[in-house]
């Protein structure tokens, strides 16, 4: 290993760049051979980051001590080496890019914290951030004097839904390689003005009043260097890091935001979503890391928003910098699964386990240099596409593959497996698997992050106690005789896992469902009449049951389009809150599917033949985002921290209040 300053730290760059090539081609154990021939800040940083990736999407415990424990490192490496001198001219104040290497550290660090969707998780995550905004308030200020504009595109046909200086991802994603990179001298982005300037935040402290830069200025007649990797660096890593710290902060549940109000943070997620594409547009390494954040938040919002104010632009965008990053890296298990959640968002689900099953082959052949992980996240994709499809065994087979593949809480995926194997008829298998359960709660090295279980095992420690109760009180020998409605499709209402089934699917769930007695009271056009009026058996004993099943119809007649019924039946979910003692999260996820309900309806109408006069279509819109509003206070309201997944729920809220702002100024720009 070499010694920090012994090589040229260009060099070095280009050294820890190429390790990165190796983990986004999947060639995890060569990317971390090549970050440990080097302890130069940029490799103590790369490899932290690559133990980070490996956390992250593991969800183990052990790992993400080990890259908080890299990451502190790579901290302090970083701000040893900032100031000191680069022996080379440059547009940037020497040793910025360690205070980018180091703004990097910081803000890894609040996110490890925040994979734990607690709330205290997220409350360490927002210490670190309030640790890294100073940081990046510095580096915004430096390297965008003038602001964001000046680097990006104007899409090509942006529609009414998002602001004009938007990029067009399709543009940018193909300017990812260096070929088609396009040029910009100092000069002609300074003098741009920022029509963002002072809109957010960061905005409001680095507008100065003046437009002049606060990089060095190069004598007159001096030539100014092209950018070389330093400065890519610099400039990438610092849109990076400003859309990341931005778009995390304005992606915490509100409540924690509300608690460090006082801090002066405020997000602008547009501004933010505009930074990653800045980064995006770059060669630098960093560019990597901004389209992977811009398609795992695109595929955030296609899922569990509920409701997008303009859909086709968000695939659109998502589609463009996923087949670009995939180009570069084709053997990359995240770029494979970011084309199989498209194909899944579009509705396409048999394309979707195709390219999950194919991407997972190379695995098997070279499975020394497989980045198991990312191979996990494509085995966790398939098992919930093949539930959407209620290919239950299929699916029950890749949730216990997962206990093979991270120690992620086994809890959880046996539970959600013998969801499955009741589904098929396969009692045994369900009980040998639910006896299974309890021993693996909380087990050490298993779903702990930050000392405390992941949420689903506290909601599945409370549904065992449940099943347990009702089977005490009806005499059963085994718990699985007194299930009647699947653990796996229930625990799937958090991953809003029915609301791009086929219709066949919902038609199927609604039989399935609404047989079970006592017989549903609301009716519609998939529900069969009764065939006699008397049972011999109660299926659904308990106001809990009776909810969930009524959520779940709810949700799937929402599939298909039977919006009378699906208020109905959501309706009746809400006002069974009161009753129900177990699933106290009904409440709010039933106020929160009524709001979506609402917005669907009049998108609905928006694009049928018969679609009202403009003035009229405006004026429902408006009143149905302001009646969705209302809801999602409710929903809030019912989810204090108590509640199960209840930071899940809150985070869905937040995402469904910014695409009903987008909407609403849609309307207001399309206003004659």
């Amino acid at each position: 290993m070499s010694s920090v300053g012994s090589k040229d730290p260009v060099e070095q760059l280009q050294a820890a760049t190429k390790a990165f090539d190796f983990l986004f081609d999947n060639d995890v154990v060569q990317a971390k051979v090549a970050f440990a021939a080097d302890d130069s800040p940029f490799h103590l940083v790369g490899m932290a980051a690559c133990v980070f990736l490996e956390a992250a999407l593991g969800m183990e415990s052990a790992q993400m001590a080990e890259a908080s424990k890299l990451l502190a490192q790579a901290e302090m490496a970083s701000k040893k080496q900032a100031g000191k001198a680069r022996n080379s001219l440059s547009r940037f104040p020497e040793g910025l890019e360690m205070e980018v290497l180091n703004a990097d550290a910081v803000v890894l660090l609040g996110i490890t914290s925040a994979l734990s969707e607690s709330y205290l998780g997220y409350l360490q995550c927002l210490y670190s951030l309030n640790n890294a905004h100073s940081k990046f308030t510095k580096l915004y200020k430096t390297v965008f004097p003038n602001g964001l504009d000046g680097y990006t595109t104007p899409a090509a046909s942006p529609g009414p839904s998002r602001k004009p200086s938007q990029p067009d991802l399709r543009e940018v994603a193909s300017a990812i390689k260096p070929s088609l990179r396009p040029k910009a001298s100092m000069s002609s982005i300074s003098s741009i003005p920022s029509a963002r300037k002072g809109s957010s935040f960061f905005g409001r402290l680095t507008s100065s009043g003046s437009s002049t830069p606060t990089t060095p200025i190069f004598p007159e007649g001096t030539p100014l260097p092209p950018d070389g990797p330093i400065e890519d660096l610099i400039v990438c890593g610092t849109a990076f890091g400003y859309g990341l710290f931005n778009l995390v902060f304005s992606l915490l549940p509100k409540k924690i935001q509300s608690l460090v109000g006082f801090l002066g943070f405020k997000h602008d997620r547009n501004l933010a979503l505009q930074a990653l594409a800045v980064s995006a547009a770059k060669k630098d390494v960093h560019s990597v890391f901004a389209g992977l954040v811009l398609m795992t938040y695109r595929g955030i919002v296609l899922l569990l928003s509920g409701y997008q104010a303009d859909e086709t632009y968000i695939l659109r965008q998502y589609t463009a910098i996923v087949d670009s990053v995939h180009a570069r890296y084709p053997n990359g298990s995240l770029w494979i699964l970011n084309q199989a959640k498209i194909k899944r968002m579009s509705g396409d689900l048999e394309g979707a386990i195709k390219v999950l099953t194919e991407g997972l082959e190379p695995s098997k052949k070279v499975e020394s240099k497989a980045f198991r992980q990312a191979d996990t996240m494509l085995v966790f994709e398939l098992a919930w596409t093949y539930l959407s499809r209620r290919q239950y065994q299929e699916a029950a087979e890749m949730f216990i593959r997962m206990t093979e593949l991270n120690n992620w809480s086994h809890a959880t995926y046996y539970f959600l497996a013998a969801g499955c194997y009741f589904s098929t008829g396969n009692k045994d298998k369900a009980q040998e698997l639910l006896d299974a359960v309890p021993a693996l709660m909380g087990k050490k090295g298993q779903g702990k992050v930050g000392g405390k279980p992941p949420p689903t095992e506290m909601l599945i420690m409370k549904k065992l106690e449940f099943y347990e109760g009702k089977a005490k009180k009806l005499g059963a020998k085994q718990i699985v005789d007194c299930i009647v409605i699947s653990p796996a499709e229930e625990i799937g209402i958090f991953w809003n896992n029915h609301a791009r089934i086929s219709p066949e699917t919902a038609e199927a769930h609604i039989l399935e469902w609404s047989a079970l007695t006592p017989s549903v009271t609301i009716q519609s056009q998939y529900i069969p009449p009764e065939s006699s009026s008397s049972y011999n058996q109660v299926d659904l004993a308990t106001p809990d049951e009776l909810a969930i099943r009524s959520l779940l119809l709810g949700l799937v007649h929402r599939s298909l389009s039977d919006f009378e019924a699906s208020r109905k039946f959501l309706d009746d979910a809400a006002e069974r809150h009161d009753k129900v003692e177990t699933s106290t999260w009904v409440g709010g996820v039933a106020w929160f599917e009524l709001a979506v309900l609402d917005l669907k309806e009049v998108e609905a109408i928006e694009r049928s033949s018969s679609r009202p006069e403009p003035a009229a279509l405006r004026s429902q819109w408006l009143q149905a985002l302001k009646i969705a509003n209302e809801k999602l206070d409710k929903a809030l309201g019912l989810a204090p921290n108590s509640v199960d997944l209840s930071s899940r729920l809150d985070s869905r809220i937040t995402m469904l209040r910014d695409e009903i702002e987008t909407k609403r100024r849609m309307l207001a720009e399309s206003k004659p």
